[in-house]
């Protein structure tokens, strides 16, 4: 009953700041606000809630070297995405027109930090830490990574080909990043930093949620598999690539640093099964 009432209380909090969200939407200031404010609730109820629960530190949360792996992760997150548009654009098919808006660049800096803090607390903060108690670390992984990937089929473009691509390059991804580091803060920066750099400064399509009006007016032309089509970059083969490559690294790391959980549930499950033949 204690982890019911973890999900129920951050899923609460997402929801709230969700609508907030949307209904501040067109201005940019009060974006910045509201995305403010989110995570910051975020991050109280998630400590208060798993501490009570759990009846333990919440380290996963812990401020010692939140501000350098924050650091880390926008930086990687927006050098990753980079990346994938310096490909698109080799090819031909990404195209800058000109300035576009440094207000709606502020506004979506609210918007994704929130976007990023609630979904790394629901999604590798509970639902992948959680289940790997059970499961292990592989098997938390792929299933965590399935319903991240298919969360996104809501959204206003969705595509399963899209689906599919964020549940590889960004569901697993971001579960190996707090595999390797034991902690949220990594994840957290690696979701803003992709996602700020996808819309707030190269002016494309975030999860197939429409255009956005980020530092660059751009678009994106060509082949769906390159572009991602109206999905947005995220369904290029090149996220995909580039997203999966930094999932094995992560989880190397975490086999290194011996953060791999073996399904320990399951072998006492078989081992009992085999007394009882």
């Amino acid at each position: 009953m204690r982890l019911v009432w973890q999900v129920l209380a951050v899923v609460a909090v997402v929801a709230a700041g969700g609508q907030c969200a949307v209904a501040v939407q067109d201005n940019p200031w009060l974006s910045l606000l509201v995305g403010g404010l989110t995570v910051a609730l975020s991050l109280y109820v998630y400590r208060w809630v798993v501490g009570r629960a759990e009846q333990r530190p919440v380290t996963e949360l812990a401020p010692e070297g939140a501000r350098e792996a924050l650091l880390r992760g926008l930086a990687v997150g927006v050098v990753m995405f980079g990346c994938v548009i310096a490909n698109i654009a080799f090819l031909g098919d990404y195209d800058v027109h000109g300035y576009g808006s440094l207000t709606g660049a502020i506004g979506l800096a609210g918007f994704m930090a929130g976007a990023a803090v609630t979904e790394e607390l629901m999604f590798r903060g509970l639902l992948f830490r959680l289940v790997e108690r059970g499961l292990g670390t592989y098997l938390s992984l792929v299933l965590s990574a399935v319903v991240f990937g298919a969360m996104h089929l809501f959204n206003k473009d969705a595509t399963v080909v899209g689906a599919l691509a964020i549940a590889i390059e960004a569901g697993g991804m971001l579960a190996a990043a707090y595999a390797a580091t034991r902690s949220l803060w990594l994840p957290i920066g690696l979701h803003f930093g992709w996602n700020f750099a996808e819309s707030g400064i190269f002016g494309t399509a975030v999860s197939g949620n429409g255009d956005t009006h980020g530092l660059l007016d751009a678009s994106t032309s060509g082949a769906a598999w390159v572009t991602g089509g109206e999905f947005g970059p995220e369904a290029s083969v090149y996220a995909v690539v580039f997203g999966a490559l930094m999932t094995v690294a992560f989880l190397w790391l975490a086999h290194r640093r011996g953060h791999i959980v073996p399904r320990r549930r399951a072998e006492r499950a078989d081992a009992l099964a085999t007394l009882a033949r």
